[in-house]
């Protein structure tokens, strides 16, 4: 099945010098949610404005829904909605006004059911007569939600959309987002939060210093690259590791009171039954064993610090 949007070779040089993107290829399929992460200055905001045709690639072709970004440019941006990071809006328009011109600066004929319906969805509708300046931050953040879906895009972006924002509009949004997913609508997002990437997302591509270093289905990601950690807590405290306890390189934590035992839970072998074995051995009892899998987030700055 042909790509909803298609990113080949596409690079970014200012006039500084300074190389914000490397040859990125990138293929995003019909209705998925896509989550774009990296540290500040991965070239994250880079990517997305190229697509939506803010900033001039230095190389590389866009295809979006098969038109041309480039060539075509109208086509390809009425395909999509964008929410940037930063407020950018007539602060003296009222929530309607900003809500409906941006769907007929598209070219979409009127609709005041899909306009109401919108405003609903974000809690907005009673604010509808109220000038945007007037409105609060969270507000004013919602509003930039309805103006990127005025149009109807099939594709949205959501470029850290809830950095700052307080936690009821966090949840309307991501209802939101479930929504639109559920129509059909692709969605690619930027977070600071990876917890919410880790929820929602059906791919991660991870970004830094201009280079997308992998794109990888989230769940078989967390398989591949994800460890599990095993805690015990000992029935008495030790002072150091015994040196007979070599093999599995352990880590003393809580002042002694506990030991941190790090494994690939896809090996055939964990090493679990064996170091429990040794312990009982040396007399080292415990009270408790408690075992975790990796975050995304423990992935993410994994591979980040490893770069």
């Amino acid at each position: 099945m042909q790509p909803v949007l298609s990113v080949r070779g596409v690079g970014k040089t200012y006039g500084s010098g300074h190389r914000a993107l490397e040859s990125v290829d990138l293929d995003i399929h019909r209705g998925e949610i896509f989550a774009l992460l990296g540290p500040n200055g991965a070239g994250k905001t880079t990517l997305i404005s190229i697509i939506c045709g803010i900033v001039n690639p230095s190389s590389g072709t866009i295809l979006v829904d098969g038109h041309d970004a480039i060539r075509d440019a109208r086509e390809a941006r009425s395909r999509i909605g964008l929410v940037p990071q930063e407020l950018s809006m007539d602060m003296f328009s009222t929530v309607w006004a900003t809500v409906t011109f941006s769907r007929g600066l598209f070219g979409k004929s009127p609709d005041r059911a899909y306009c109401e319906q919108v405003l609903r969805d974000l809690s907005l509708f009673d604010k509808k007569d109220t000038p945007v300046r007037m409105l609060s931050g969270g507000m004013k953040r919602r509003v930039l939600i309805a103006k990127a879906l005025a149009h109807e895009p099939q594709i949205l972006f959501l470029d850290e959309p809830t950095a700052g924002v307080d936690v009821s509009l966090r949840r309307d949004m991501w209802r939101l987002i479930g929504s639109l997913r559920e129509r059909g609508t692709t969605i690619i997002l930027t977070t600071h939060y990876i917890e919410e990437a880790e929820e929602m997302a059906d791919r991660v591509g991870v970004i830094d210093k201009g280079q997308l270093l992998l794109v990888e289905q989230k769940d078989a990601l967390m398989k591949k690259l994800g460890k599990r950690e095993m805690h015990v807590t000992l029935a008495e405290p030790l002072d150091a590791i015994p040196a007979e306890l070599a093999d599995w390189q352990l880590t003393l934590e809580d002042e002694g009171h506990g030991l941190l035992y790090r494994f690939d839970a896809q090996a055939e072998r964990t090493g679990i039954p064996s170091l429990l074995r040794r312990m009982s051995d040396l007399g080292i009892g415990f009270t408790d064993l408690d075992t975790s899998k990796s975050s995304l987030e423990d992935i993410f700055v994994d591979l980040v610090e490893r770069r």
